[in-house]
């Protein structure tokens, strides 16, 4: 029975520290920032990792009334590639603390 509790005990260690280095990625990713771009540079979204946005830069030459549904378009695309860079980003950080784990295939952790 002392050797079940001990590997209970190692095993529950090991959950906690797994538990800490997310929240640290987690932490992490509320510092990082990305650029989503669309229009070839034309609307640029700066954001955290985690999707809080900090800036938006639009083209002055897209501030027409002519160019609206161009620039709400432009501005939904590239608020979509900052999101995309940034659940990338995540999916790496988080891929390096869970590498060798056995994870079943499927499970979502993050």
């Amino acid at each position: 029975m002392g050797v079940k509790m001990k590997d209970m005990f190692g095993m529950m260690k090991q959950v906690q520290a797994m538990q800490e280095k997310f929240a640290a990625v987690q932490a992490e990713m509320e510092q990082l920032e990305v650029e989503g771009r669309s229009g070839g540079g034309m609307v640029k979204v700066v954001m955290t990792a985690k999707g809080q946005t900090k800036s938006v830069t639009v083209d002055p030459s897209l501030l027409s009334t002519d160019e609206k549904e161009i620039l709400e378009d432009l501005l939904v695309a590239a608020f979509n590639d900052g999101k995309s860079k940034g659940d990338a980003l995540l999916q790496d950080k988080m891929g390096a603390l869970t590498a060798g784990l056995p994870i079943p295939p499927g499970l979502k952790l993050f």
